[in-house]
């Protein structure tokens, strides 16, 4: 769970108690518990921004685990409520353009090409200026380097529709800044497993074979809590085996005078062109 910001001082004694129970709950894990209590938070205090911002949070985070749209929907949906009304109340508060973000990058993955590219291009102040105003927040640097790398992998369609109906390619879409993106937020949580997956693929993609081989091992030293590590876990010891071995071939064919060592890796830019179709 990312950390809070600190409660506001002229919080009902209530409302603290409140916060203590909602933010144990959701260190616990138990995340529907989290948000029911962040809800009544709200209903007490409508304009509380922590609690607005924890419930967006949350609410995509149980989103996400529905396969079922409508649920996933409504889920992203509340979040993006949640979040809009922070916004308004820190335009340029750090958790508040997080929380907008990352209901909008959510909302995304459930749109139509032309809704999604729009989605696209308005999340992108709001994670600048998360990243801005707390860089101390790894998931919002870890969602910055996802949008970097989505962006810049843009097909021919998403180009021409962006540039045509909506004004242009957002600025800002580079896979060697998504990277440094990501390895800012795995610098910051470096026990984050979703942070260590994504690190490591673009790596992949990318062609830094190796560097993606020594975030997978790391990721394997990291004890799995949730279902959802468990998955993580899965995957990345299913990508490890593969990296290993094309890179023991690689070094082979260097070893031998095969292939200069300068020679951009062909499986490589071939995993790029496939995650270009891909949305994360």
């Amino acid at each position: 769970m990312r950390q809070a910001p600190a409660a506001p001082a002229n919080d009902s004694p209530e409302v603290r108690m409140m916060l203590l129970q909602a933010s144990t709950l959701a260190n616990a894990f138990k995340d529907s518990e989290a948000l029911a209590v962040y809800q009544e938070i709200i209903k007490k205090a409508p304009r509380h921004y922590l609690a607005l911002c924890q419930a967006t949070v949350l609410s995509v985070k149980i989103g996400r685990r529905y396969s079922d749209e409508t649920r996933k929907a409504a889920y992203f949906d509340a979040a993006r409520q949640y979040a809009d009304r922070a916004l308004l109340m820190q335009p340029e508060g750090g958790e508040s353009n997080y929380a907008v973000a990352l209901a909008l990058f959510s909302q995304a993955t459930l749109y139509n090409a032309g809704a999604r590219l729009l989605a696209f291009r308005d999340l992108r102040s709001h994670v600048y200026l998360a990243t801005q105003h707390r860089p101390d927040y790894p998931e919002a640097w870890q969602l910055l380097g996802r949008w970097q790398y989505r962006v810049a992998h843009y097909n021919v369609l998403e180009r021409i529709y962006s540039k045509l109906v909506l004004g242009d390619v957002p600025d800002g879409g580079d896979s060697r800044t998504a990277i440094e993106s990501m390895e800012t937020a795995h610098g910051l949580a470096p026990q984050n497993l979703q942070i260590c997956y994504d690190l490591a693929r673009m790596c992949r993609y990318q062609g830094r074979r190796r560097r993606a081989i020594e975030v997978l091992r790391e990721a394997e030293k990291i004890p799995a809590i949730t279902s959802e590590d468990l998955v993580l876990i899965r995957l990345c010891r299913q990508m490890l085996p593969l990296l290993v071995r094309a890179d023991a071939r690689r070094q082979k064919r260097l070893a031998r005078g095969l292939l200069p060592a300068d020679q951009p890796e062909q499986e490589a830019v071939r995993s790029a062109v496939e995650a270009s179709k891909k949305t994360e």
